[in-house]
């Protein structure tokens, strides 16, 4: 397949993106992968909204910055902060235009929550399935644009680059080059090539990569991974953000999102005695950043030996409660917990990934012709901690800015979507097709499943909230032997879905750790006992 423009994931990111080149190149084509349903993303999931300055009477533009950077903890690239807060809002209005219903007070004015971190009432919100809503209606607009094909159930293998063409491909590399995608049809399990001028990565987070996460099962570092394999640049993986309150059930996965704003309404965290405790910890208690809220759970788990700590709601307005989070009432009631009279048992889990495939204000990387936006990308304005609810507003500021340095070259470009290398003839005669000679089918399918278990364990006990260097280096030498095991296995068998997620788990642990290791200090997320202190030495870890 050609196609002039290649979308890889279907979340806000991607969607927003597709939307806007669609409806601008009404004669072009663009192409949206992605590797289940459409809808079946990270944004689906995002229970408690989207930030936005959008009471300019009580909030400003200034006070959003101000909280991001000390969310960041001092690593944010303060220009991209800038961008995002104060394109926010007019991005915010484009997908109410959309059809985005956000909730609205009495007075008919948008109902505006507050999460940790947050100065402000600042926070649109439907209902608790904020993501849900906003994917419902930008799939809703995409039926409307004929040039938008929709691929489901389309697993990308790796990004094509010269290195497929025959050339030595290295990190230092100066003009690598992105030609478009090799994909498993898992209609018809064959691999085909998908080639474009121009390709987006909108993959989402890595979550699986622990075995406790409120991500989806399809959360499994592939942008990041298949970036790095190309001798791209990945930036700062070492803050994997946790959020501090799943709801724990032992054995399920994902786990059950109690989101942020539950505390934001005045829910408190409390000891199985029923102690508050997060004033021990931060003067700002509860709405405390989620670094800080997350170490100060597992402190507590760790001291009283248990699995879980408590959320109290029990003093909030009944109805108010079951309005603003039905579907948080209707799952707590589904486990017995009556939240009116019980207290929820909350666990922090794997949320978010601050780091990701490193781009520049326009949302590009360092591989030409290849753009990222969305939790895969590290774009600078997470630092070492994402402040709550600035993801998705990221996700459509960085899908608009990557749609615009299009549109600029197509208009400075005579040709900018020929699909030829250095201008030798059709690009589609010379990339191969996929070689899969030499290789079988899996013949036990646990030598895959086992070696995920373990990697999830692996990286939970040993690269979890708080590290060390001896934990550290012991999931070092096990992810080497899992990556030895795991690669010999991929040269030797047919390639499938469960193959490839297992290939890029591995590899996006393998970057947690090593960004884990080079930062000799306890930042943000990252909390190391042997490096308690922040250096005097600001700076991001690039692999």
């Amino acid at each position: 397949m050609e196609t002039d423009f290649l979308v890889i994931g279907s979340g806000i990111a991607g969607l927003t993106y597709a939307l806007k080149t669609a409806n601008h190149f009404k004669d072009k084509k663009v192409v949206l992968i992605t590797k289940t349903q459409a809808d079946e993303t990270n944004t689906k999931y995002a229970q408690g909204g989207i930030a936005g300055v959008w009471d300019e009477e009580n909030d400003s533009f200034e006070k959003h910055i101000e909280d991001t950077l000390i969310a960041g903890d001092g690593l944010c690239n303060k220009n991209i902060v800038e961008i995002v807060v104060k394109e926010g809002p007019e991005r915010i209005r484009e997908i109410i235009e959309y059809g985005a219903r956000f909730d609205k007070d009495a007075s008919g004015e948008y109902s505006l929550g507050k999460e940790g971190g947050h100065s402000e009432n600042r926070i649109l919100h439907h209902k608790d399935v904020t993501g849900k809503e906003m994917e419902r209606a930008l799939l809703e607009e995409l039926q409307q644009h004929k040039n938008i094909e929709l691929v489901n159930h389309c697993y990308v293998v790796d990004l094509i680059t010269q290195h497929h063409l025959g050339y030595l491909v290295t990190k230092s590399t100066q003009d690598i080059t992105c030609f478009g995608v090799y994909v498993l049809n898992l209609r018809t399990n064959k691999i085909e090539k998908i080639l474009s001028p121009v390709t987006l990565l909108a993959t989402g987070g890595c979550g699986q990569a622990y075995r406790t996460t409120t991500n989806p099962r399809i959360a499994t570092g592939d942008g990041v991974s298949m970036v790095y394999r190309a001798k791209g640049k990945i930036e700062n993986m070492e803050f994997i953000q946790f959020h501090p309150t799943a709801l724990f059930e032992p054995g399920v996965s994902p786990s059950f999102l109690i989101t942020e704003a539950v505390r934001g309404d005045g829910g408190i965290l409390r000891t199985k005695e029923g102690e508050a405790f997060m004033e021990r910890y931060d003067p700002r208690k509860d709405l405390a950043p989620r670094d800080i809220v997350a170490r100060a759970i597992d402190s507590e788990m760790k001291k009283a030996g248990t699995e879980h700590v408590y959320l109290d709601c029990r003093h909030m307005d009944n109805e108010k409660f079951i309005h603003h989070f039905p579907n948080i009432y209707e799952k707590c009631l589904s486990i017995g917990i009556d939240v009116m009279t019980q207290m929820i048992p909350v666990a922090p889990a794997a949320h978010y990934s601050c780091g990701g495939i490193k781009t520049d204000e326009w949302a590009r990387t360092s591989i030409r012709n290849l753009y990222a936006c969305g939790e895969c990308a590290s774009t600078g304005l997470h630092g070492a901690n994402r402040l709550a609810s600035n993801s998705l507003l990221e996700a459509m500021v960085f899908a608009h800015r990557a749609f615009l340095d299009i549109v600029a070259k197509a208009e400075e470009t005579a040709d900018p979507f020929s699909l030829s290398f250095n201008g030798e003839g059709p690009l589609k005669e010379k990339v191969p097709d996929w070689n899969a000679r030499g290789t079988s089918d899996p013949k036990e399918m646990i030598l895959i499943t086992q070696s995920q278990k373990e990697l999830q364990q692996i990286m939970s006990d040993y690269v979890g909230i708080v590290r060390n260097d001896v934990r550290l280096q012991r999931a070092s030498k096990r992810l080497d032997l899992l990556h030895e095991e795991t690669e010999m296995l991929y040269q030797a068998t047919k390639v499938s879905p469960q193959l490839c997620e297992l290939r890029n788990l591995i590899t996006v642990g393998y970057l947690i750790v090593k960004g884990a290791q080079f930062r000799k200090e306890s930042r943000g997320l990252h909390f190391n006992t042997d490096h308690p202190e922040k250096s005097g030495l600001l700076q991001n870890i690039i692999l």
